[in-house]
């Protein structure tokens, strides 16, 4: 009996998961990882975060999104696996944005860190 846990998620970009789980200072291994779980179990990811207690966290392609895949008897991080995606998905929101704006010929002329932890990015293209 699997002791895994899938969550879904809203990550279709594994470049912008990548560079956000390291702007959020997230250690991770690439490609073709094994997520660590329960009794030995492993689950496959397209990348995987080592926790401390042997019990990885990992993110898969589940064919319309990226998943998180833990065995969350063993969570061990400082945040709850809500606080931990949400952090994630805003992280993932920015890069998405970036990297589409500047496909588009934009390019971030403000940014603004906001107290309540939401950010305000003006963009612009000059013609």
């Amino acid at each position: 009996m699997s002791h895994f846990s899938q969550i879904k998620t809203q990550i279709l970009n594994l470049e912008c998961l990548q560079e956000a789980l390291s702007d959020l200072d997230i250690d991770w291994k690439p490609g073709g990882s094994k997520v660590r779980g329960y009794r030995g179990q492993t689950h496959a990811a397209e990348l995987a975060i080592e926790q401390n207690n042997g019990y990885d966290i990992g993110f898969r392609w589940n064919g319309k999104e990226y998943e998180l895949v833990a065995d969350l008897q063993y969570w061990q991080q400082d945040l709850t696996v809500e606080a931990f995606l949400r952090n994630i998905t805003q992280r993932y929101a920015y890069r998405t944005v970036l990297k589409e704006t500047s496909k588009a010929g934009f390019q971030v002329t403000e940014q603004e860190n906001n107290t309540d932890g939401s950010i305000r990015l003006v963009v612009q293209r000059w013609s």
